[in-house]
């Protein structure tokens, strides 16, 4: 699924170890996730997404799964990182 390149001592990531660091990242700050993932969606490619609980939920999008996944990690942490400037 993912390509094996490596560029200055730095192995590339399996899809499933990018949404392990998602997760891991998420359960840190927020607490308790009930999901975290991707999905093909046949209009806008691909989405990935942490559900916390019922209602709340955080997504992005990207035309691969990789730069979905890529793109939520980036929105996760821009939140952390606003929530530790207050």
């Amino acid at each position: 699924m993912s390509k094996e390149k490596t560029t200055k001592n730095r192995e590339a990531k399996s899809l499933d170890e990018r949404i392990e660091q998602v997760y891991a990242l998420a359960e840190e700050h927020f607490g308790e996730i009930r999901f975290a993932g991707i999905k093909k969606h046949t209009k806008i490619g691909w989405v990935a997404k942490v559900r916390f609980d019922a209602f709340e939920s955080l997504a992005a999008e990207g035309e691969t799964a990789e730069e979905a996944v890529k793109n939520l990690r980036k929105r996760l942490k821009k939140i952390i990182d606003r929530y530790h400037m207050v």
